[in-house]
């Protein structure tokens, strides 16, 4: 994993949970606005919609650390002494797959947004030559266009302001044009040109989705039912006056992305039928309240636990934090005249706040890795040498995927050490599986028992028990611990299962 993926794999990690979670709770609302609306009325219906921003921020809800438990506390890979580094390191395609998909993704949420805006502009164009009127009572202004098919509608969110046709007197009774100005107080009053803001910012974040756009127009239809309802709570009496006032309505067919119109396809004949419905009484209110708080805390708590893996693999706590370090090893030595150098890649992995150490056959490095502010690492690195002489004791302060150099030079100062190390969140090397094939050919025992367990997820605790004497063996789909205790055994050891972890003792 190079460090542009170690950056993007954290937001696709958290992106995919709140696609998963703004998915799941789109369905339930589409499933249950109807019998809603017939059980508690139209305005609980409509307050169904409060789910999928509430599923979206529960699934990036913090949760408190877990342990790593039986997780390996080191991942180890050898590669040869030609210098081939682990393959994950090595892949050019991940980033521009990453690039590409980014690209995409930008572009349609900035043509999504450039269409909206258009449409907006093209609707408040329709605005021009109009005029203040007098609204009696309300507390928004009220404007008169200068066409006949703009309006009735209410337009804007921070400072929203009811328009109404250029023959609002002509077209509507008093008792009409009480009740349409009613309709758009209430939406005003309710802040539903904010909903519909939000509603479009959704849809343009996730213009792939195709379940958004279905969501936006039923959204749509239920925030005009919902302010039927609460009109026809507050003037119950006069639904047939507000029933002729709605066939009256005859609005240019152009959308209003942030705002409330009425619009030719908003659906009348299910308005209408809406009025021939009792208004809920206030038992009914109080237990469609009821059942949609039981219904939130439900979508919260079952979204937050099942973003549980995510939440807690990002997590910043240094009691169950688990962190990666990715390793490239080049050491030198000046030997008659002739320079020979081996490189090594490592994959490092352990709790935050533990030591985890690679032992080679004449030294090893001991790393402890702890959080460092919001994206960063303190790494604390000591090499050693042979007779546990020290080479280089660093403390690194790194952010996650970037890379930072520790050198040091032998007590003999003929051979010298190159470590680059780049810490992630996580294990990703782990990512291995539990049955291994591999050929190994006059490889020393501990660096073959090494190569298995970092391939096969076991901890190895006391590998230096092993001898380097030269072994050959050829597994095909062997499991892990099967490998471990042939090569054990073949060094006339026997390994010792702890779960995951693996002691080597004398036979």
């Amino acid at each position: 994993m190079n460090s542009i993926d170690a950056m993007v794999a954290p937001w696709l990690a958290r992106g995919w949970i709140m696609l998963l979670a703004f998915t799941a709770a789109i369905l339930l609302v589409g499933l249950l606005r109807r019998p809603c609306r017939r059980w508690f009325g139209a305005e609980r219906a409509f307050q169904l919609w409060l789910l999928p921003p509430l599923a979206v921020l529960a699934s990036q809800c913090p949760h408190a650390a877990t342990s790593a438990g039986s997780l390996p506390a080191v991942v180890y890979t050898i590669t040869s002494a030609g210098g081939a580094l682990s393959a994950h390191a090595d892949m050019p395609t991940s980033a521009a797959w990453y690039a590409w998909g980014m690209l995409v993704w930008f572009a349609g949420v900035l043509l999504s947004a450039v269409l909206t805006m258009f449409a907006q502009w093209r609707w408040y164009a329709r605005l021009d030559g109009a005029a203040p009127m007098d609204g009696g009572p309300l507390r928004w202004p009220v404007w008169r266009a200068a066409n006949v098919d703009v309006g009735p509608a209410l337009v804007g969110t921070w400072r929203p302001r009811i328009v109404v046709p250029a023959d609002f007197e002509q077209r509507y009774d008093a008792t009409e044009r009480a009740l349409i100005l009613a309709h758009e107080e209430v939406h005003a009053r309710r802040g539903d040109g904010w909903w519909s803001l939000v509603a479009r910012i959704s849809a343009a974040l996730c213009w792939f989705h195709p379940l958004v756009w279905l969501a936006l127009h039923a959204m749509r239809q239920d925030m005009e039912l919902a302010c039927d309802a609460a009109v026809m709570r507050e003037h119950g009496g006069q639904r047939r006056t507000y029933a002729n006032a709605m066939l009256k309505t005859q609005s240019a067919a152009l959308a209003l992305p942030v705002g409330c119109p009425w619009l030719p396809h908003h659906p009348l004949a299910e308005r209408i039928a809406m009025l021939k419905l009792p208004s809920p009484n206030r038992q009914q209110r109080m237990a469609g309240t009821m059942a949609g708080t039981a219904l939130v805390l439900a979508v919260a708590g079952s979204v937050y636990a099942a973003s549980v893996p995510a939440a807690s693999e990002q997590g910043s706590s240094a009691d169950g934090q688990t962190y990666q370090l990715d390793m490239k090893i080049e050491t030198a030595a000046d030997e008659a005249h002739h320079r020979h150098a081996e490189r090594t890649s490592l994959a490092l992995c352990a709790a935050a706040g533990k030591t985890t150490t690679a032992s080679f056959p004449d030294w090893k490095i001991d790393a402890v890795t702890e959080p460092s502010g919001r994206d960063g690492v303190r790494i604390r690195l000591v090499m050693t040498g042979d007779g546990h002489a020290p080479l280089a004791r660093r403390e690194l302060r790194v952010r996650l995927g970037k890379s930072s150099r520790v050198t040091a030079t032998g007590a003999d100062g003929k051979r010298s050490y190159v470590v680059d190390v780049i810490p992630l969140v996580g294990c990703p090397a782990r990512a291995a599986g539990h049955v291994v094939s591999e050929h190994l050919s006059k490889v020393p025992a501990r660096q073959a028992a090494q190569t298995i367990a970092s391939k096969t997820g076991f901890e190895l605790f006391n590998p230096q028990a092993l001898n380097n004497a030269l072994i050959t063996f050829n597994f095909d789909a062997v499991p892990g611990d099967r490998a471990l205790r042939l090569i054990a055994e073949v060094d006339g050891k026997k390994a010792v299962f702890d779960g995951w972890k693996v002691r080597f003792e004398p036979k």
